[in-house]
């Protein structure tokens, strides 16, 4: 800011001049203090310059006693899991009230390296929502897998310097930051010298070990399933991020820790959430909402949406209706259930009755299409053959990334070969490097998925999103895996040989160039197909459930293109499980 604007801004605030845009009557909701003040809001070139006293505006809007609070901060997203660009990220979530995110980018970096974040960046510049970057730190998230590019400590220093990122990202290698793997304390570091917050990533961590990990630096977490997860953390400091998304949804649990002496180190996050559940029920409105349901105040829950997660995220210029703040606002009727009427960033109204107003521009994604390759891949790498009846299965958990490890038992051909059985809710899962054409394949077996017939393949796998696809026969597994190849990634739904529904993701296999409501569209029908003609369980998300099978850094047992993953113990091990015992 220079003096001229200091002095407009200044001026404004004593009433010297008048306002940019003045909103009358307002019910304004402090969250400082927990209270509601009676009053106008005075902004000029996007902050706010006063509050509460009696102001002159160039354009005035009467809001007759609705209620204005704070713009919600969403502290941690995936802008990719939304399955659209990040300018048609921006036009879903702002009329939702949000208006400003804290994105990590990893899925899109794991599959292009930096290329994938400056286009990340670049298209961010397109929407109205501040969308700010934290630096992925763990590209690959383990060495038990193989993604499209590796990123060092050295790689980050550029976008350190040159401010392209606000922070470090989510710290998935929490085995490496527990362990103080050198690697792992070069990025640390890194990050430190230039002041870089860094978000974190521990599930089920607890004792000695998660000190450790908070020792290191490390501020939040976003992994809390339970509420001693969540009172541990509290009381070692660290901000708990309550997660309401797609598949992912703590926050009801999670409510029932957060109490009166509690609730400042409490964040309403999303993580991961569909452009089909933004369009249907909202994004950190529909926590706040699900917040007052549970019992807890509204301006609570505004808080834990605005002044908490800016104190969370060191963003000091907003989170809070005050001078000098920027102007990002929301305006609602009824305090009891919010359903966001107008939205405001920078002092200008960007979305009105669910719309979002500006024009809607986007940058070129050629550059950051073209990524499946699979050259090598043959049908016959799907056969699995085991040398037991008794196996490893990764055990869906509905509604939870976190997984068990069932020991099945399954039937074999004399060959040792698995025998899909339709009586057990048991099937093939398989992954399939697709970024350096490497021709490795893994095959293991996911169980309560409810796949009962066909098979269905994505290349959204986290962490470094290699194919997967589930199946019960090899044939359509096969299928899917070459159709994923042909549409350039996305999902795909094979039943009796033929591909019975598909939606493409051309941009790096992880998104569309279409609308959310084109791509919400395309996934319902997915959805619809993959339960009444796959069979697959109404309990879990066909497409998000399945991505996070490969997620090696959520407990319990994991695949990648490498091998089985137990993740408790950071190792890989076998499927088969020989004379009764776990080895």
């Amino acid at each position: 800011m220079n003096k001229e604007a200091l002095k407009r801004l200044i001026d404004t605030a004593a009433g010297r001049r008048p306002a940019d845009l003045v909103l009358k009557n307002a019910q304004i909701i402090d969250v400082y203090q927990a209270e509601i003040m009676t009053g106008d809001i005075a902004l000029v070139d996007g902050l706010i310059a006063g509050i509460g006293a009696d102001y002159e505006g160039i354009k005035t809007v009467d809001l007759a006693g609705k209620f204005v609070a704070p713009g919600f901060i969403d502290a941690h997203i995936h802008v990719e899991s939304a399955y659209v660009t990040p300018e048609e990220f921006g036009r879903l979530l702002v009329p939702h009230g949000t208006t400003t995110v804290l994105a990590d980018p990893h899925e899109i970096v794991n599959v292009l390296g930096l290329a994938g974040l400056d286009y990340m960046v670049a298209a961010a510049k397109k929407t109205a929502l501040d969308i700010r970057y934290n630096m992925p730190s763990c590209v690959p998230a383990t060495n038990m897998e193989n993604s499209g590019a590796v990123i060092t400590a050295a790689d980050m220093l550029a976008s350190f310097e040159e401010k392209t990122v606000t922070g470090l990202a989510e710290f998935m290698n929490f085995p490496g930051v527990i362990a103080a793997d050198t690697a792992v304390l070069d990025k640390l570091l890194a990050a430190k010298k230039y002041g870089l917050q860094v978000d974190g990533h521990a599930p089920m961590v607890t004792g000695k070990a998660l000190n450790a990990y908070i020792a290191a630096g490390i501020k939040n977490d976003h992994e809390c399933s339970t509420v001693a997860e969540l009172k541990d953390r509290i009381a070692r400091g660290m901000y708990v991020l309550l997660r309401e998304g797609t598949v992912t949804q703590n926050l009801r649990t999670l409510l029932k820790g957060v109490t009166d002496t509690n609730y400042q180190r409490c964040v309403l996050v999303a993580d991961d959430l569909q452009a089909k559940d933004i369009l249907a029920k909202g994004h950190l409105d529909n926590s706040i909402r699900i917040c007052i349901e549970e019992g807890i105040t509204p301006i609570r829950a505004i808080q834990m949406a605005t002044i908490n997660a800016a104190q969370c995220c060191q963003l000091s210029d907003r989170g809070a209706i005050a001078p000098g703040l920027r102007g990002d606002l929301v305006i609602f009727s009824d305090l009891q259930a919010p359903v966001i009427e107008a939205t405001y960033i920078k002092g200008e109204r960007v979305a009105e009755n669910n719309t979002y107003l500006p024009e809607v521009k986007r940058v070129a994604t050629k550059t950051v299409q073209s990524s499946v390759h699979i050259a090598k891949f043959k049908k016959e790498q799907l056969q699995l053959r085991l040398t037991s009846d008794r196996a490893r299965a990764i055990e869906v958990i509905p509604q939870e990334a976190l997984t068990n490890e069932a020991i099945v038992t399954v039937k074999r051909a004399d060959n040792g070969e698995f025998v899909y059985q339709p009586t057990e809710d048991v099937v093939k899962l398989a992954v399939i490097e697709r970024h350096k054409n490497t021709g490795n394949v893994f095959v293991g077996l996911l169980k309560d998925y409810g796949l009962k017939k066909g098979a269905i393949g994505i290349s959204i796998a986290h962490d470094s999103h290699n194919l997967i696809v589930a199946g019960t026969n090899d044939t359509d597994m096969e299928v899917a895996v070459k159709a994923l190849k042909i549409q350039e990634g996305g999902v795909v739904l094979v039943e009796a040989g033929k591909v019975i529904g598909s939606m493409a993701l051309p941009i790096a296999g992880l998104m569309s160039e279409l609308t959310g409501e084109e791509v919400a569209r395309q996934e319902e029908a997915i959805n619809q197909l993959a339960h009444e003609k796959l069979g697959i369980s109404p309990k879990v998300d066909p497409i998000m459930t399945l991505s996070f099978m490969s997620l090696a850094v959520i407990p319990n047992l994991k695949i990648t293109d490498i091998g089985l993953v137990d993740v408790t113990k950071f190792e890989i091990v076998p499927i088969s499980v020989q004379n009764n015992c776990l080895t």
